[in-house]
């Protein structure tokens, strides 16, 4: 990353105060969540993966869509209630027999959660100059009574997977999934009958912030002007290669840093 001069020399003068519309986080919170016996839905020739396998292992865990709802709390001015409805990918490896290639299963699940943030109160509306309906001349004015939801995630851990029979299994199936979800599954997006049914364990770390638009005041110094010439080069790849550094610490992991002690280690 460049140096910046501005951020470099400290004792700056601050050139005039100046007015920016952004967006403010009024409260957030973070979650740890273990997400135990998420039911996961398989449709077609996944589902049929599933029945047919001898062993079925989990191979990873995505975040595909996250749905978000925002509504105030009742007899608590300023404070809002975020629904948050995570919905996750899972691929499975399907083995028919031991020492066999697998085959991969794609399978949803979902889970909802939901959290009481202090979000401030206000009742405008906001009208741009940038034309939202191509069928009027008058863009429709959003409402921004309530503040914005927003949601930072990483994909989760999975901690778990086991298969069941589905008439011992006392976790309801989910068909109810996003239509972008629907729309890229490639085995119909219906679930078709099973014998076999899999209950997964997620590990989950996510940040809510509740937001507001607002305008503030903030000191400016000088404009960013960059300070350093684009890099134009066309030398030839193998050329390029040869200057990037060997990967050392991808072939000899780096050591346990001193005074770092292993959870659950109890050191005499």
């Amino acid at each position: 990353m460049p140096d910046n001069p501005i951020i470099k020399n400290c004792n700056r003068q601050i050139n005039e105060a100046v007015c920016i519309d952004t967006k403010r986080i009024y409260d957030s919170c973070v979650s740890k969540d273990c997400l135990e016996d998420l039911r996961v839905t398989f449709f077609g020739a996944s589902q049929r993966l599933i029945d047919e396998a001898t062993t079925v292992k989990c191979r990873s865990c995505v975040i595909k869509a996250v749905s978000i709802d925002v509504d105030e709390v009742p007899f608590n001015r300023g404070f809002y209630s975020a629904n948050v409805h995570f919905y996750f990918m899972l691929c499975f490896d399907c083995y028919n027999a031991p020492c066999s290639t697998p085959q991969v299963a794609v399978g949803y699940t979902d889970f909802e959660k939901k959290c009481i943030l202090y979000g401030s109160e206000g009742d405008v509306k906001i009208f741009t100059s940038n034309l939202c309906d191509e069928r009027t001349d008058c863009p429709e004015a959003p409402q921004y009574t309530n503040p914005t939801a927003k949601v930072q995630a990483v994909d989760p851990v999975v901690l778990s997977s086991e298969v069941v029979e589905t008439c011992n299994c006392p976790v309801p199936l989910c068909t109810c999934f996003p239509q972008s979800i629907m729309q890229g599954s490639n085995e119909g997006g219906i679930p078709v009958a099973s014998s076999r049914a899999v209950l997964v364990t997620l590990g989950l770390f996510s940040i809510v912030q509740m937001e507001r638009d607002v305008q503030m005041t903030i000191p400016a110094y000088d404009f960013c002007i960059p300070d350093r010439e684009c890099n134009c080069s066309t030398q030839d790849p193998c050329s390029a290669f040869q200057g990037v550094e060997f990967p050392v610490d991808e072939f000899f992991p780096p050591e346990k840093p001193e005074g770092c002690s292993c959870p659950g280690v109890i050191e005499k």
